[in-house]
């Protein structure tokens, strides 16, 4: 049965007002020049007149627009120099009208507003018993598809209805600093890893700098290389490599004058110039209890795609830097909130199609090898798995919320819930999807799709920020306890009402993931009274045990997922009384040792012989 959920009535839609100012250039130097010289042969009282027209058509739709005039100014001010013009004689109102020629606006959320992640405010001062302020994030795209992280705030009262402040009229781009250390040996991994190789460039521009050092100090390594050398077709797609590579650390500020929806971090680096993609925010606690926020993304610049690291306290001020290592791939990736057993521990779709787990003693360089925690059993993933935001901590263990791709590439959420001291351990999983598009929220930009990138617990629920079809976003929420209570497996299952529990009938769960065997056993058992349900792994057997009632469970040691000692330590640990009988090839003794110490009831090896099975198993049930 479909687990209940409630969808909201709040909707979060595209807004082609809220704009920022970028800098633009019409052209190559040679036409910026030409426009830089039909304003310089403006009168002064012409000029005064364009510019004060100007101010009073977009003044109102920026923050400080004459600031931004005049930061563009000095983008081009070395081109009015080239014509012959001292830039710092001309009159202010020169300046700025110049600027204003060099600059367009942006609309950063005219198409979509979407894949939304909620965490916990840094400021909970000031608020009423039972409520809580959250921020949102989501991805904001408008022309050209290039993709932005914009945020907005809200309270959650203790009844777990939502409110959220209106959107500020006036949206400000960050300051950006640019004064990253980098390590020499990292970078230049970094580098092998993207396959910018080309070992005599690298070393020459390499080697001018010490094991340390800054992005200025890069910059004038290859400005001298750039001087001194042939720049070959493969030296400038080099250079190109280690600038992009360069470019992606920075820091940026936002002044404390701006609401949170005002704030928006737009690409600013050349590996992002096609766009921010899917940041999933996460509220992480360090070993000494202070508390950062992280969120991953994804950087995109046309060609390739560079998973990268947010961090911020307060979110006014953010470092970005890319996530380095062999398995740091891939879109997706999801921080848990603290520490695993003193290692940072992330989520990862590293193979673009299952769910991973990594672990790594740096937070941006993942070098371990990903474990696979689990791949796709139900039709509706089976196309793809990947996660929907960090892990939540609960009493339960890390609960996580997945997407899976189904057939007509439909998205759906579920959720999967991991081991709290062994997070490589999946224990319990939904078997049909927590959310998936429903007739309102399947038409968009891209049809038939939810998705999220992190949801938060409230009052004994799950709130859940989602976007509809990438083009929109709602927020639903699900009862936590009836959640656990269709993931986890009962202590006392219940017998199925529809079945028919005659005298001498047994229900037996067969986990075996070879369907030769599969049907081998079972017709011999059907043959014989028996009711058999089928799982093809232990994963599996641990979501029937938790639905229906069984009086033996049949099954083999070596499987996918879950082993069958796994399964039957699961088992003892939760004081699920079934008794468990191993098949196996094995025939070695200790091996058969082992399955009776962990509590088994017999073992039996394969080919399974009909007789000495029946035989067995009358006996168990006659005990």
């Amino acid at each position: 049965m479909a687990i209940n959920i409630n969808r909201k009535t709040i909707h979060f839609t595209p807004d082609p007002a809220r704009v920022i100012a970028r800098f633009y250039m019409p052209g190559g130097p040679q036409r910026a020049k030409k426009i830089i010289l039909r304003i310089m042969n403006l009168s002064e009282e012409d000029a005064l007149q364009t510019l004060n027209q100007t101010l009073r058509d977009f003044s109102d739709r920026h923050r400080n627009i004459t600031r931004i005039f005049n930061k563009h100014f000095n983008h081009v001010c070395h081109l009015a120099s080239e014509l012959g013009f001292n830039p710092d004689t001309l009159s202010r109102e020169r300046q700025l009208l110049i600027g204003s020629y060099f600059t367009h606006e942006y609309s950063i959320e005219s198409a979509a507003f979407f894949n939304p992640s909620m965490v916990e405010d840094p400021d909970q001062a000031n608020l009423q018993e039972g409520q809580k302020r959250v921020i949102v994030s989501f991805r904001a795209t408008g022309e050209g598809h290039i993709s932005s992280i914009v945020f907005r705030g809200g309270i959650i009262d203790k009844h777990n209805h939502l409110e959220f402040k209106p959107a500020g009229k006036l949206v400000d781009e960050a300051e950006t600093i640019q004064d990253y250390v980098y390590r020499k040996e990292v970078f230049v991994q970094k580098l092998n890893e993207m396959h910018v190789n080309h070992n005599e460039i690298v070393d020459q521009i390499m080697n001018r700098l010490g094991d340390t050092f800054l992005f200025q100090e890069l910059m004038k390594s290859i400005r001298f290389y750039e001087e001194s050398a042939e720049l070959t077709f493969t030296a400038e797609k080099i250079i190109q490599g280690i600038k992009w590579l360069a470019n992606s650390h920075y820091e940026i500020t936002f002044s404390l004058d701006t609401a949170i929806s005002e704030r928006v971090i737009f690409p600013i680096a050349e590996t992002e110039s096609n766009g921010i993609e899917d940041a999933r925010f996460e509220r992480f606690t360090e070993e000494n209890g202070s508390v950062k926020y992280y969120a991953t993304y994804t950087a995109y610049n046309g060609f390739t795609i560079l998973p990268k690291l947010i961090e911020t306290i307060d979110f006014y001020h953010f470092k970005v830097l890319p996530i380095n290592g062999r398995y740091a791939q891939n879109k997706g990736m999801s921080l848990f909130p603290r520490k695993i057993n003193g290692k940072y521990a992330m989520l990862s779709r590293y193979d673009g199609e299952n769910n991973y787990i990594m672990f790594s003693d740096h937070i941006n360089l993942w070098e371990e090898p990903a474990v696979l925690i689990q791949e796709p059993i139900y039709p509706w993933e089976f196309v793809q798995l990947g996660n929907s935001g960090s892990p939540i901590e609960t009493e339960k263990g890390w609960l996580v919320i997945t997407h899976g791709v189904g057939a007509m590439r439909r998205y759906c959420l579920g959720a999967v819930i991991l081991d709290l001291y062994d997070p490589t351990q999946v224990i319990g999983t939904l078997a049909e999807p927590l959310l998936m598009p429903n007739e309102k929220e399947r038409e968009g930009y891209v049809p038939n799709v939810v998705y999220s990138c992190g949801s938060v617990i409230h009052n004994g629920e799950l709130i859940i920020p989602y976007a509809m079809s990438d083009y929109s976003s709602g927020v639903a929420s699900v009862s936590l306890n009836e959640l656990f209570e269709k993931m986890l497996p009962k202590k006392n299952p219940v017998k199925d009402k529809h079945f028919d529990d005659k005298e001498g009938q047994k229900r037996i769960l067969l986990v075996v993931d070879d369907i030769i065997t599969q049907k081998q056993i079972t017709d011999i058992l059907e043959a014989r009274g028996y009711h058999i349900a089928i799982s093809p792994d232990g994963l599996h057997a641990l979501l029937e045990i938790g639905r229906h009632h069984f009086d033996l469970i049949l099954s083999d040691i070596e499987m996918p997922n879950l082993s069958g000692f796994q399964l039957l330590e699961f088992l003892n640990e939760r004081e699920i009384d079934i008794p468990v009988v191993f098949l196996t090839s094995h025939t070695n003794q200790d091996y058969e040792i082992k399955g009776l110490n962990s509590g088994a009831t017999e073992y039996i090896t394969k080919p399974v012989k009909g007789d000495l099975l029946l035989h067995k198993l009358k006996k168990i049930f006659s005990q």
